[in-house]
C-alpha cells in the first residue's frame, strides 16, 4: 500500500471536553478544531503533532460503533490511520489479497477527508484506517 505517513491515531473517549483538557493540560498541545460526523455518531476533537494528529472520538449515540467500542473495551486506542493515495485502489489491491474489509468503497470522514477500514481480524488485532484527503488534496 506504500502509505505516506501515519495520518492520526483515533482515540476513544466517554467525555471530549475532559479529554481535551488533559491534552491540553498535561501534554501542552492545543485543540484546533471540533467536528461532529453525524453518520458516524462522533464527535472529534483534533491535535496536530508534527505530521500526524490525535483524534480524540466521543459518541453521540449508545449505538454509534464508537460507544460500542467504549462500551466493550473502554477508553482507548480506537484505530491508526494511515495516509495513501488513490484509497479506492488500494482498497482494491487488499481484496483481491484476502484482506477483510469493512469498507469495500470510501466513504466521507472527519477534516475533509475519504476514508475506509480494514477489520482487525486482517491486522493482527488493531482497527486500520484509510484516509485521503477528498479529491486527493
Amino acid at each position: 500500500m506504500n502509505p505516506a505517513h501515519i495520518e492520526h491515531i483515533g482515540i476513544a473517549v466517554r467525555n471530549l471536553e475532559s479529554a481535551i483538557g488533559f491534552y491540553e493540560r498535561i501534554l501542552g498541545l492545543k485543540c484546533h478544531k471540533i467536528e461532529e460526523v453525524a453518520d458516524q455518531k462522533v464527535r472529534v476533537a483534533f491535535f496536530r503533532i508534527g505530521q500526524t494528529s490525535v483524534e480524540l472520538l466521543e459518541p453521540t449515540d449508545n449505538d454509534s460503533p464508537v460507544a460500542r467500542f467504549i462500551e466493550k473495551r473502554g477508553e482507548g486506542m480506537h484505530h491508526l490511520a494511515f495516509a495513501v493515495e488513490d484509497i479506492e485502489k488500494k482498497l482494491d489491491e487488499a481484496g483481491r489479497k484476502g484482506i477483510r474489509l469493512i469498507d469495500k468503497v470510501p466513504r466521507r470522514g472527519a477534516d475533509g477527508k475519504d476514508i475506509a477500514f480494514i477489520h482487525p481480524e486482517s491486522t493482527g488485532g488493531v482497527l486500520i484506517e484509510l484516509c485521503e484527503k477528498r479529491n486527493g488534496k
